[in-house]
C-alpha cells in the first residue's frame, strides 16, 4: 500500500501543475494513475482523473480554523466584541471618528475626554440619580 501510494505521488503531475500566478495552485493527476485508483468512485466519479486546486495560503488559514475551536478563542472573541463595541460607540455617537487635535499629546488628551464622557454615560445609567421633591 505504501508503494503504491508513493508511486501514485510520483506520478501526480501535469504541464498545468504549480502556481498558477493568482494565487493559486492546481493540481492534475494522469489519467492512467486515477483509473486503476480503488477511491476514484468516492473522489472523482464523473471526471477521468482528478483535479485539485489549492489557495496559496491554505496553510495559514488551516491554522486559524484550529485555534477557533479551541475555548480560549470563544473567550477573546467575547472580550473583543465588548471593546469594539465601545470603540464603535465612540465613532459614532461621540462623534471620534477622525480627530481634531494634532501630534500624539492632542490625540492622546482628546481621546481621554471622549473616553471620560463614554465612561459618565455608563455610570449615570448604571446609578440613576435621586429624585428630590420639589417644595411647592
Amino acid at each position: 500500500m505504501a508503494r503504491t501510494l508513493k508511486q501514485f505521488r510520483r506520478n501526480y503531475s501535469d504541464p498545468n501543475r504549480g502556481p498558477t500566478g493568482k494565487g493559486t495552485a492546481r493540481y492534475r493527476a494522469l489519467k492512467e494513475v486515477c483509473q486503476v485508483c480503488p477511491s476514484k468512485q468516492k473522489y472523482c466519479p464523473n471526471a477521468d482523473a482528478r483535479k485539485i486546486t489549492r489557495e496559496e495560503h491554505e496553510d495559514a488559514r488551516q491554522v486559524a480554523r484550529d485555534l477557533a475551536k479551541t475555548a480560549e478563542y470563544q473567550i477573546a472573541m467575547k472580550l473583543r466584541t465588548k471593546v469594539e463595541m465601545l470603540f464603535a460607540h465612540l465613532k459614532r455617537i461621540l462623534g471620534l471618528g477622525r480627530l481634531r487635535l494634532r501630534a500624539p499629546c492632542g490625540a492622546n488628551d482628546e481621546f481621554l475626554l471622549a473616553a471620560t464622557a463614554q465612561n459618565l454615560r455608563k455610570l449615570a445609567k448604571i446609578l440613576p440619580a435621586t429624585q428630590q421633591t420639589r417644595k411647592v
